[in-house]
């Protein structure tokens, strides 16, 4: 996998499309993205009466030649909003070269947009635990190998991250795991913080082409099953499928969460197109 290539394609294709960060409002130190409070941003909000220790500068001097009274001009606070990017680097997500492709791009490009954009960004890996990786090292391609098969389920991950008050929690994952989708958001909701869900998907997972003996493999256990499929058996299996994403469309509905899936049998803007940028996850 050439994650060079990958990184770069996605670099450039920050400059059409981003995550939402312009919109909304954000807490954090000094930055070049509208705040919650008044600052001094060319953006101006509101003024009030002039009170000992203001800042002069920004005395309303139309006004007091008007009124004779002193007033403030109040701007808006340009801060450097925190991102916590929550990148699921478990099994399933490498099901085969498109799926693996389309995860790596998604990865790249959640972390130039938000770098793009002067946040200040947190880098959780998940894999049989929560482990925070270095931007630089991720930018250097330097990630770890897996240690052993299986992982913990993606709820209780979740709950182990370090999510930062008032940040934008990004998740790039597929969602492929047992976790009940209520208790999943529910801990990417706390501290006051916004959050993003980003799932890619592959033809293969989402209409698999099964008839007669296939051969499964559990990706996470890579454990093999010889079984027959018969088409009762895949009949469910889509109906199940289906259900899964709904649950997890709903729960992120209720608690004001962006949810979109992100096909890998399309190219990449093209498939940010299909539903992130309609979803608000995406902007163009």
């Amino acid at each position: 996998m050439n994650l060079v290539a990958i990184h770069q394609r996605m670099k450039a294709a920050t400059a059409v499309a981003r995550l939402p960060l312009r919109s909304g409002q954000w807490f954090g130190v000094a930055g070049s993205v509208l705040g919650q409070g008044t600052g001094s941003s060319i953006d101006f909000q509101d003024q009030r009466q002039y009170m000992p220790g203001d800042d002069p500068r920004h005395i309303n001097w139309q006004a007091y030649a008007r009124t004779g009274h002193y007033t403030m001009k109040l701007y808006r606070q340009e801060v450097t909003p925190r991102v916590d990017l929550i990148f699921d680097a478990s099994a399933s997500m490498f099901l085969n070269e498109a799926k693996s492709v389309r995860v790596w791009e998604l990865l790249y490009f959640t972390l130039e947009s938000a770098l793009r954009l002067g946040a200040s960004v947190k880098l959780h890996t998940l894999r049989q635990d929560v482990r925070e990786t270095p931007i630089d090292r991720a930018l250097a391609y330097d990630w770890p190998e897996e240690t052993s098969a299986g992982k913990p389920e993606l709820c209780t991950l979740l709950e182990r991250v370090s999510l930062r008050a008032g940040s934008l929690r990004v998740v790039v994952s597929d969602l492929l795991d047992e976790s009940p989708p209520e208790r999943a958001v529910a801990a990417l909701s706390i501290n006051r913080g916004r959050a993003l869900l980003l799932a890619p998907f592959c033809v293969e997972e989402s209409n698999p082409d099964w008839s007669g003996n296939i051969e499964f493999e559990e990706s996470e256990m890579q454990v093999l099953t010889k079984q027959r499929v018969e088409p009762d058996v895949h009949a469910r299996y889509l109906r199940a499928y289906e259900t899964h994403f709904f649950l997890w469309r709903e729960q992120c509905a209720r608690r004001g969460i962006g949810f979109a899936r992100v096909s890998s049998d399309a190219e990449f803007l093209a498939a940010l197109r299909a539903e992130a940028v309609a979803a608000g996850v995406v902007e163009m």
